[in-house]
C-alpha cells in the first residue's frame, strides 16, 4: 500500500526546499481560482518596495534580467559570508510592467531577510508552483527563472558560498 502524497509537501532544506515564507505566497496563489490569481499578482506589482537612494541614484549598478520581456534590473547585497550570510534583494522594474514587477513582489517578499544558503537551495521550478502559467505566458515565467537564476548568480559571488 502506497501512502498518499502530498503535492505541497517540501523535501527538507538544503535538498531544493521552497522557503517558508515563498511557500506561503505560492500557496495563495494555488488556493485561488486563475483569474484571482492575477489580481493577487497585481497586488505584488503595488507592493514592490522602491530602490534605496544608494541605487535609485545610480541605476548602472543594477543587473538587466534579459531574459525578462520588460526592462527590469536587479542587484544584491549581503551581510556577513557564505551560506549563513543574510541576502537582501532590490528591483527597479517600471509601473507599466506589472507583471514583471509582480514577480519581482513576489521575490522580495518571499526571499529578501533569507540566508544566501535558502536563497541557493530554491528549487529552478519553483515559478512554475505558483499556479501562473493558467495566467501568464511560458515566456514571462521564463523571466522570473530568469531573475531567480541571476539573485542566485549575484549571492555566490558576493557570499563566497
Amino acid at each position: 500500500m502506497t501512502a498518499p502524497t502530498n503535492p505541497s509537501t517540501n523535501p527538507p532544506m538544503g535538498q531544493g526546499a521552497v522557503p517558508a515564507a515563498l511557500q506561503e505566497i505560492a500557496d495563495d496563489f494555488t488556493a485561488l481560482p486563475p483569474k484571482e490569481r492575477l489580481q493577487l499578482l497585481l497586488e505584488f506589482s503595488d507592493g514592490l518596495p522602491e530602490l534605496p537612494e544608494r541605487y535609485a541614484d545610480h541605476p548602472e549598478l543594477l543587473e538587466p534580467v534579459p531574459e525578462c520581456q520588460s526592462p527590469i534590473f536587479l542587484i544584491t547585497e549581503v551581510e556577513g559570508t557564505g551560506r549563513d550570510a543574510t541576502a537582501h534583494l532590490f528591483f527597479s522594474a517600471p509601473p507599466e510592467a506589472p507583471t514583471t514587477r509582480g514577480f519581482a513582489g513576489i521575490l522580495a517578499e518571499g526571499l529578501d531577510g533569507l540566508t544566501v544558503g535558502e536563497v541557493l537551495d530554491v528549487p529552478g521550478d519553483v515559478t512554475e508552483r505558483m499556479g501562473l502559467a493558467e495566467v501568464v505566458s511560458p515566456l514571462r515565467l521564463r523571466g522570473m527563472a530568469g531573475m531567480l537564476g541571476r539573485i542566485k548568480r549575484q549571492l555566490r559571488e558576493k557570499s563566497g558560498a
